[in-house]
């Protein structure tokens, strides 16, 4: 059987690639999982596994810096979200990749040219002195974009649907609604729940998209239909294509002025 290791420094996105690679390649083994690049050196050096799956960007060690040091000891699948530049660099070289968030689909391609890879001759398998112009040139093409800072805001959340794990792109949110628990997140198709209160998730989301209209809700600008008063005159927001009316704070009527 393949084995391969999952380096990620979340260990929820460990845990929805290790579940997706599971359904679209049962007979790979994941035998180590690493939250940064020294760990996952480490593991390549004592588990040898066939694959390493690399977070591109981890805390120490970067999963550039752990490529670099593995070299040729493990076939390097990079996990990235970055954009199409970064992926077509990948598409021309000797390395793998999947797309934060993996996706069933296109995570069956990435099997396939593994499946390829490790079934090839050692001379053209894509790992060890054979490859290794390919690899540094990608590697030496990617540096600025690995040095780069994060987003400044969210760009997806991580949430539960039952017993499954969904990555959300933030832009599809209609509104977070807090309880003394968890936070719903509303989108057109599904709710889900996250344990982070709005309070954070306000320092976090680009408030030029999310306006926060109560302490326990927040609201997709780009999902509001428009603002009503009830009986007892208090200011409603009405979600487009939903029947729920999201009640506005006296502190966060200045938002709605303009409208």
């Amino acid at each position: 059987m393949p084995t391969a290791i999952i380096a990620d420094d979340e260990r929820l996105m460990r845990d929805q690639l290790r579940l997706r690679l599971s359904q679209v390649w049962p007979e790979l083994e994941i035998i180590g999982e690493a939250k940064n690049g020294d760990e996952a050196i480490d593991l390549v050096r004592e588990l040898k596994p066939d694959l390493t799956f690399l977070d591109i960007r981890m805390p120490g060690k970067t999963g550039m810096d752990a490529a670099r040091e593995i070299d040729g000891a493990s076939n390097i699948v990079f996990v990235t979200a970055y954009d199409q530049y970064a992926v077509e660099a990948f598409e021309r070289g000797a390395i793998d990749y999947v797309l934060k968030p993996p996706e069933p689909e296109r995570l069956k391609i990435t099997v396939e040219r593994l499946k390829e890879r490790l079934a090839a001759p050692p001379a053209a398998s894509g790992s060890g002195a054979a490859a290794a112009p390919d690899v540094t040139a990608i590697l030496n093409q990617l540096a600025e974009k690995i040095a780069a800072p994060k987003p400044k805001h969210l760009q997806w959340i991580q949430a539960s649907i039952g017993s499954d794990l969904r990555m959300i792109p933030v832009e599809e949110i209609l509104f977070f609604r807090s309880d003394e628990k968890y936070t719903c997140v509303q989108t057109e198709k599904f709710e889900a729940l996250i344990r982070k209160p709005v309070r954070d998730l306000a320092d976090e989301l680009d408030p030029s998209l999310f306006w926060q209209i109560h302490r326990a809700t927040l609201v997709n600008v780009n999902a509001i239909e428009g603002v009503t008063r009830d009986i007892r005159g208090r200011h409603l927001v009405m979600i487009k294509g939903r029947p729920e009316k999201l009640e506005v704070s006296r502190s966060f009527l200045h938002l709605f002025k303009q409208m």
